[in-house]
This record gives C-alpha cells, sequence and structure tokens, in this order.
C-alpha cells in the first residue's frame, strides 16, 4: 500500500497526514503558521513531515499552499496571506524532507480530493470552492485538474464584486473573498458589535465583551445556538457566496460546486441562502440545468488528501 504525506498550508495552520491509496488518513500532526517569516513556515513544514515520516515509510510528499502556484508545481508566486514571494519552495524543502517533493495550490488539491474520493466523484466539470481565510478555488475538468496557463487559474476568491469596495489582501478591492470568508464573518461580527452592542450581545459574550476577539467560529457557535444577529451575518453572506457561484456558472457551467474549508462547516445555515441566491441570481435560470451546490465530504483534511495523491501519482497534466 503506497503511502504519501499531504500537507495543507493555509493562514492560521500547518497541517499533515499520511494517506493510503484510498484517500484515508492513517496519521496526522499539525502546527501554527508564522506566516510573517518564510524560514519558519518552511521549518515547520520540515518539522510536521519528519514527525510523520518517522512513524510511516512514505514514497512522497504533497504540498498544498495557500498562494498560486507555478506550473513548474515548485514554485509559489504569490500568497496574500503568506510571505512567500517567487518563492522555490519545492527547493527548498527538498533536501530536508529526501523524498519527492510536490507543491501545489491548496484549493486545488482539495478540488482533486473530492474529485477523486469526496463529494465530486465522477463529475464530468467539478468547481470546488474553499471559504477559510480567503476564498480558494480548483477545477476538474474530464478528469484533470486545471491549472490555466501559468499555473494561477481558479483564484475566484479575486473576482472583483463590488466595483471599488473593501480593500483585499491581494492589492485590489472588493474581491469576493472580501464578503464570503471566515475574514468576512469576523469583520461582519465587529462592526455589527460597535454600531449595536445590544443586537451583538450573545456575540461579545462569546468574545469576552472585546470585539476585537470575535471569530469567524464564534459567529459560527453563535449562530447554531439560535442567535438572530448572527444568524444574520452568515444569510446576507450565503447570498454573497450564492451570487457568485451563479457567475462561475456562467463561464463555467459545471456539474456541480463543493463548498469545502472551515466556514462550510456552518452546513445549511451557509448554505440554504446560497443556494437561493445562486437560484435567483443564475443566468438563463429555468431553461438550464443548474449545477448542485453541496458540501465537500472529506472536510478540513482535503487538501492535504489531494496533496498527497497528486504526488503519489500526478494525475493531472501541469
Amino acid at each position: 500500500m503506497p503511502l504519501a504525506i499531504g500537507v495543507d498550508i493555509g493562514g492560521t495552520k500547518v497541517a499533515g497526514g499520511v494517506v493510503d491509496d484510498q484517500g484515508r488518513v492513517l496519521d496526522t500532526a499539525r502546527r501554527a503558521t508564522p506566516g510573517n517569516d518564510v524560514g519558519q513556515t518552511q521549518a515547520v513544514i520540515v518539522e510536521v513531515v519528519s514527525e510523520l515520516a518517522g512513524r510511516h515509510p512514505v514514497s512522497a510528499v504533497g504540498i498544498g499552499a495557500a498562494g498560486w502556484i507555478a506550473n513548474d508545481r515548485a514554485t509559489v508566486l504569490f500568497s496574500p496571506h503568506l510571505a512567500w514571494r517567487d518563492e522555490p519552495l519545492r527547493d527548498a524543502l527538498a533536501g530536508a524532507i529526501g523524498v519527492p517533493v510536490l507543491v501545489e495550490n491548496d484549493a486545488n488539491a482539495a478540488a482533486w480530493a473530492e474529485y477523486r474520493f469526496g463529494a465530486a466523484r465522477g463529475a464530468r466539470v467539478a468547481v470546488m470552492v474553499t471559504l477559510g481565510t480567503g476564498i480558494g478555488g480548483g477545477l476538474v475538468l474530464d478528469g484533470a485538474l486545471y491549472r490555466g496557463a501559468y499555473g494561477v487559474g481558479c483564484e475566484y476568491g479575486h473576482m472583483s464584486v463590488v466595483p471599488d469596495g473593501r480593500r483585499c489582501a491581494c492589492g485590489n478591492r472588493g474581491c469576493w473573498e472580501m464578503y464570503a470568508s471566515g475574514t468576512a464573518l469576523a469583520r461582519d461580527a465587529r462592526e455589527l458589535a460597535a454600531v449595536s452592542p445590544v443586537g451583538a450581545h450573545r456575540l461579545m459574550e462569546l468574545a469576552g465583551g472585546e470585539p476585537d476577539r470575535l471569530t469567524g467560529q464564534l459567529v459560527t457557535q453563535a449562530a447554531r445556538e439560535g442567535d438572530p444577529a448572527a444568524g444574520e451575518i452568515y444569510t446576507a453572506m450565503g447570498r454573497w457566496l450564492g451570487r457568485g457561484l451563479a457567475d462561475l456558472a456562467a463561464v463555467l457551467d459545471p456539474t456541480v460546486f463543493v463548498i469545502g474549508g472551515g466556514v462550510s462547516e456552518a452546513g445549511d445555515l451557509l448554505l440554504a441562502p446560497a443556494r437561493q441566491a445562486f437560484g435567483e441570481t443564475l443566468t438563463g435560470r429555468g431553461y438550464r440545468p443548474a449545477a448542485e451546490v453541496v458540501l465537500a465530504e472529506l472536510g478540513p483534511q482535503a487538501g492535504l488528501v489531494g496533496a498527497a495523491d497528486l504526488a503519489r501519482a500526478p494525475a493531472a497534466p501541469p
């Protein structure tokens, strides 16, 4: 049974897992991401891989990185939420890791995992949208991972949905991820607390009375408890999500949208308004087949599962 290690690097965590050829995660390790320091981030990756490789015989390592990955699957061209700029990540890690290393965009890796083992199995055109610190995207077309001409395709989170809107970490304004992401959840909760402390009473309780401590996770907790303010924030974000999916459908005409990432753990609190907005704004609605909008099946491990599978036997052309 060939084993590979997948490592998912996000804005807040480095998560690694030993994965078999059926997509099963046999062992895991996790560390916080020192996102503002390239050397420390790479050291943490090596630490996670070394821990897992010390317990299992592995043949390859796949790195799912939050950023734009060149077609060499070795270089991180840019990462809005990490310190990488034209970073030769594969070469920096290969000597310390000791087995073949492949670098892939984290959302691409998650899309591949859901296509191979999860909610998009067998789909002709599968679109993955991951909602975390920002929005990541992946696309599988006829069984091949689509990466674009230069390796930086499917960055859906940086579609402009509000001209001259909120400033994004990428340098532009009005990007989709500024309205539908964990960052957006936390920002909207803080804005509500500043304007209406009474309306945000439960959110402020969870944050210990400090608006700056409000996070997307706390908004999710309050919404699940039935808090009206948190529910309203989720409804607004779900509608932003659905409208963005409709825009993507106009271009890609997918079989299925798979929604993953930490924010998707809210389930129908997010998907119900998203599906409604998607149906209301889909081009040609009522006269065309509409893609399904479903939750990812592999949860937070999708990125590392996909990275490991791609590293073991790259199945899609660059």
